[in-house]
């Protein structure tokens, strides 16, 4: 429009409010369905590790896989995907505030964790289905998967925490980008 000035430091994008508000709830709704996932998985994972009954434990470790490639995986990518449109599209931005960005950080930490780890899920699985393997021959890969499962409902409510306080305040660049916003709208107002 002539005449008008832009702000220089504006977000590239910045996404109307019915769409906001639905980027939202879609972010909400994976991080949330990803925590449901995971319970679950966790109580399976204790279940194989605990029970005394064999086919409870085989049982319990086939559904794991399913669950983790199938729903927390999908989950995660999903949630991680939301969060960048959120942040992208909108004056939070991805680099302006430490909880935005410590929400990143464990959100992508958690999902390369998650993906390094369901080789192990899918082969203690496999394991299980050979009626030849011993309940106690995958010790350490069953603890690990209940640690796994434990980590991440640890790291999704500390990310949950973290957007409800949202702590911190701005990052350096947060502050540069607020102080330019407000000098240019000074020198516009005069």
């Amino acid at each position: 429009m002539p005449g008008s000035r832009s702000l220089p430091c504006a977000p590239a994008m910045t996404m109307k409010p019915g769409l906001r508000k639905f980027t939202l709830t879609a972010h909400v709704v994976c991080a949330v369905g990803w925590l449901g996932a995971i319970a679950p998985y966790l109580a399976l994972a204790v279940t194989g590790l605990t029970s005394a009954d064999i086919q409870t434990v085989r049982a319990a470790y086939l559904a794991l896989p399913l669950i983790g490639w199938y729903v927390i995986v999908p989950f995660s990518l999903a949630t991680l995907l939301t969060g960048l449109v959120q942040a992208l599209g909108t004056e939070w931005g991805l680099f302006r505030h430490y909880w935005i960005l410590a929400k990143f950080l464990l959100t992508a930490g958690a999902i390369i964790i998650l993906l390094v780890h369901m080789p192990t899920v899918s082969h203690v699985a496999a394991r299980m289905a050979d009626t030849t393997t011993t309940e106690t021959a995958l010790r350490p890969q069953q603890i690990q998967l209940i640690v796994h499962a434990a980590g991440g409902i640890v790291t999704l409510l500390v990310a949950a925490m973290l957007s409800v306080f949202k702590p911190w305040g701005r990052t350096p660049y947060g502050r540069g980008q607020q102080q330019a916003q407000r000098a240019s709208a000074a020198s516009v107002a005069r």
